[in-house]
C-alpha cells in the first residue's frame, strides 16, 4: 500500500505546471489498431509528438464499466486482452507500462461526489493499450485507468470529470477512449475500411457541430438528438468517455478534430483534442 510519507512526496513532486495538459477523446476502434500501422495508429504515434510529455497518462477506457468508480492503483498494471477472435500476434502484445499508486490516491481524493475505490486487480485494457502503445512506445509514462460506473447516466459522469481538472495543471493527460458512433449489429464489412450511413454522417456532423459550438447539453441528452443519436449510441460505454473529455474543457479553450472518419458503416473513429 502507498504510504502517507510516499503520497506527500509525490503530491510534492506532481508540481503546477506553467502550462495545461490536453485533454482527448480518442475513437479506438478495432482491437487490430494496435498492431497495425494505419492512418489511426500513425497520427496516435504523431500527436505524442505535438503536446508536451506527461507525467503520467489517465484513460476512461469504455471497456471498465463498473458498479461504482475504481481507479488502477497498482505499480505494474497488465496488460488485459479482453477481445476474441483475432490473430495471435495481438494476443502476444505486453504493453509494460508502469502504473502509480500515488497518483491513483490523489486522484480518487480529488473526486468528492462519489467514493472512489483504489484498485489492483483491472490493469490496462484494449481501449487503453492499442493507442497508448503508438504514443509511448517505450512504455515509460505511468498509466492508470479510472472505470465507469454503470449505475450513473451521463450528467453525472460529465460533472465528475469537472473534478479532475487539477490533474491536468500538474502534467496529467487525461484521455476518454471508446467511439462517438459505435453500433456493432449494423456493421457492413462491404464499408469495413471506410464509408458510414447516411445516419451515421448526420450524427457525427451533429456531434461536431455541438461540440465546436461548446454546447454539451444536447450531448449528455443524446436521446433528444432524434432517432440518428439512438442508432449511433444502442449502449452508452463507448460514449461516455467523451463526456469525461468534454467536463475537463477550460473556458475559450480551442477544440479540433482528427482521424475523423467513418468505417464500417456504423462506426466513427472520429478524435476530439481540446486544448493547446
Amino acid at each position: 500500500m502507498t504510504t502517507l510519507s510516499a503520497f506527500r512526496k509525490f503530491t510534492d513532486e506532481l508540481q503546477y505546471q506553467e502550462y495545461t495538459m490536453p485533454v482527448l477523446f480518442v475513437g479506438h476502434g478495432s482491437p487490430m489498431n494496435g498492431i497495425e500501422d494505419n492512418e489511426f495508429s500513425q497520427r496516435w504515434t504523431q500527436l505524442a509528438q505535438e503536446i508536451p510529455v506527461p507525467k503520467a497518462v489517465l484513460v476512461i477506457s469504455a471497456h471498465w464499466f463498473t458498479r461504482g468508480t475504481k481507479i488502477t492503483a497498482m505499480d505494474f498494471p497488465q496488460t488485459i486482452h479482453d477481445f476474441g477472435g483475432f490473430p495471435r500476434e495481438l494476443f502476444a502484445v505486453q504493453y509494460p507500462a508502469p502504473g502509480d499508486a500515488a497518483l491513483a490516491q490523489e486522484t480518487a481524493s480529488l473526486i468528492k461526489t462519489a467514493p472512489v475505490e483504489l484498485d489492483h486487480d483491472w490493469g490496462l485494457d484494449h481501449g487503453t493499450w492499442t493507442i497508448v502503445r503508438h504514443m509511448y512506445p517505450q512504455a515509460n509514462v505511468p498509466v492508470l485507468q479510472l472505470s465507469i460506473d454503470y449505475t450513473k447516466g451521463p450528467q453525472y459522469h460529465y460533472e465528475l470529470a469537472k473534478e479532475l481538472t487539477a490533474l491536468r495543471r500538474k502534467g496529467v493527460l487525461i484521455m476518454g477512449s471508446g467511439n462517438m458512433v459505435h453500433n456493432l449489429r449494423l456493421v457492413s464489412w462491404e464499408m469495413i475500411n471506410g464509408g458510414g450511413y447516411d445516419w451515421t454522417h448526420t450524427i457525427n456532423e451533429k456531434f461536431k457541430d455541438l461540440i465546436l459550438a461548446r454546447d454539451h447539453q444536447p450531448l449528455i441528452n443524446y436521446p433528444t438528438l432524434g432517432k440518428e443519436a439512438l442508432l449511433a449510441i444502442p449502449t452508452v460505454e463507448h460514449y461516455l468517455p467523451l463526456l469525461y473529455t468534454l467536463g475537463l474543457q477550460g473556458q475559450d479553450e480551442a477544440v479540433s478534430f482528427f482521424n475523423d472518419k467513418m468505417v464500417g458503416g456504423s462506426l466513427t473513429m472520429t478524435s476530439v483534442k481540446i486544448g493547446a
